[in-house]
């Protein structure tokens, strides 16, 4: 991998476990409960971090892999859903594998590669450029995601998360 992007994926891998350790110790009930007022939940933003960030920027729109990105586009509204008997674990499982296979494009992905897909159905006039741009792109919406997973926790529970060092309890 370019050195540009290792250090890039670096930082992107730390809002990754950023994101899961946050969630860590949570029951299932705090899990699925929404705790603000635009109702949705922890397992619901995971799942929208599965579905429209790791698949979506990554194999859809850098690898150009058109069941993904077409699937994607389709679904939106939904993927900040859970699907009714979808269990915590498999969740967070899925969320686990979209990051192996997101890994798995940037291994052969260069910086100055332009996307192979663009949803021109979403964003007909907004584009970004190439990987450097995407990877920054998500880079920055999982970082904003843990910042609102943290405020959720700590409404929760009370606990924070202090310099990237677990949750105590």
């Amino acid at each position: 991998m370019n050195a540009e992007l290792g250090a890039l994926k670096n930082a992107l891998d730390r809002q990754r476990e950023h994101v899961l350790g946050v969630l860590k110790g949570l029951s299932e009930e705090d899990l699925r409960r929404p705790v603000l007022p635009s109702g949705w939940s922890c397992l619901a933003l995971l799942r929208h971090l599965t579905l429209d960030v790791e698949r979506f920027w990554f194999p859809g729109v850098i690898a150009g892999e058109p069941d993904v990105a077409g699937q994607l586009v389709a679904g939106a509204e939904a993927h900040w859903c859970v699907p009714e008997g979808m269990s915590s674990g498999e969740v967070f499982a899925d969320y686990r594998a979209a990051i192996t296979r997101a890994d798995a494009v940037l291994v052969v992905a260069e910086p100055a590669q332009e996307p192979a897909a663009w949803p021109v159905e979403i964003w007909p006039t907004w584009r970004l450029p190439d990987v450097r741009h995407i990877l920054i792109h998500v880079l920055t919406e999982d970082a904003c995601h843990s910042g609102h997973l943290d405020a959720v926790r700590e409404l929760i529970d009370g606990s924070t998360w202090l310099g990237g060092h677990p949750y105590a309890g």
